[in-house]
């Protein structure tokens, strides 16, 4: 079976735990790629800079963005994963606590598959990973590779 792994692109240690922990909590046991900033999460999904040539070949499943990042931004990281053929189509989902219309419309705007607001309480963001993972991992069929 081919092996599936979640991005996460989240620089606040204590949203990363949180995210960590709420997925084992609702045994989504997927590998969690963790990328602490923009550039390395582009650097990862193209293969350049320090994972050029990376061993880990398994495909992404989803990507859980962030969008206050430091280096690049996350709609920048967005917009150039949708402007290159090979991640165009990645399932992208918009995790963040940002409450500005405008990253609402430009994640929209620029391709994200969904936005979802991280809750502030631990029962609720949990809840709401559950969900994620459900929907990403296991309902949603995603593209054939190479497409």
């Amino acid at each position: 079976m081919e092996r599936r792994n979640i991005v996460l692109v989240e620089d606040n240690p204590d949203d990363v735990d949180l995210t960590l922990r709420s997925l084992k909590k609702n045994n989504i046991m997927n590998e969690v790629i963790v990328l602490q900033d923009g550039q390395e999460a582009l650097d990862y999904l193209f293969e350049t800079g320090k994972y050029a040539g990376r061993e880990n070949r398994a495909t992404t499943a989803v990507v859980l963005l962030d969008l206050k990042l430091p280096k690049v931004d996350g709609i920048e990281v967005l917009r150039r994963l949708r402007q290159d053929e090979r991640t165009k189509l990645l399932p992208i989902v918009i995790l963040t606590s940002s409450k500005e219309e405008k990253d609402l419309v430009n994640g929209y705007k620029f391709g994200a598959n969904s936005y979802v607001r991280k809750p502030v309480d631990f029962d609720q963001f949990s809840k709401a990973v559950h969900e994620l993972g459900l929907y990403w991992l296991v309902l949603n069929e995603p593209p054939p590779q190479g497409v």
